[in-house]
This record gives structure tokens, C-alpha cells and sequence, in this order.
């Protein structure tokens, strides 16, 4: 791993325990935001979602199956089993 990793994933630890402090901090002083935020936030993922796999399933391009040509039936071997 590069420095340059570790620092992102000390960035990344850091703004995490800032947020979650900041959320407390409204659930202690029953400012109804604190929940209100987060909720949508999850809320709007959730919503993306399902619209991205919805529309992954309405624009899949599905070739129609083709049904297998039959072999040509081999007339020697017709003729030589007569």
C-alpha cells in the first residue's frame, strides 16, 4: 500500500467519526434534522437503486433464440445400411 492510500483511508476515518459525532449531537439535542438527513440520504440510494436495476432490465438487448438448423441426414450412410 501507498502513502497516498493510507492517507484517503485516514481521511475517509476521519470525516466518518466528524459525522457521526455531528449526529449525536442533533439525537441529544432532539433536533429532528439529525434523523431526517440521514433518512433521506439512505432513502435516495435505496430509490437510485432500484431505478438503475429497473432500467438495467427494461434496456437489456436480448437476441431471440435460434432454433438449432437440423442436420442434413447423410445419404451414403442411408445406402449403405439398406
Amino acid at each position: 500500500m501507498n502513502d497516498s492510500s493510507r492517507a484517503q483511508g485516514g481521511l475517509i476515518c476521519a470525516g466518518t467519526l466528524i459525522v457521526g459525532l455531528v449526529f449525536a449531537a442533533g439525537l441529544l439535542s432532539h433536533n429532528w434534522w439529525a434523523v431526517a438527513i440521514p433518512v433521506a440520504v439512505l432513502l435516495s440510494f435505496v430509490f437510485g437503486l432500484v431505478f438503475w436495476v429497473g432500467w438495467t432490465i427494461m434496456t437489456v438487448d436480448i437476441d431471440p433464440e435460434q432454433a438449432p438448423e437440423p442436420e442434413p441426414e447423410n445419404t451414403s450412410e442411408s445406402q449403405a445400411n439398406e
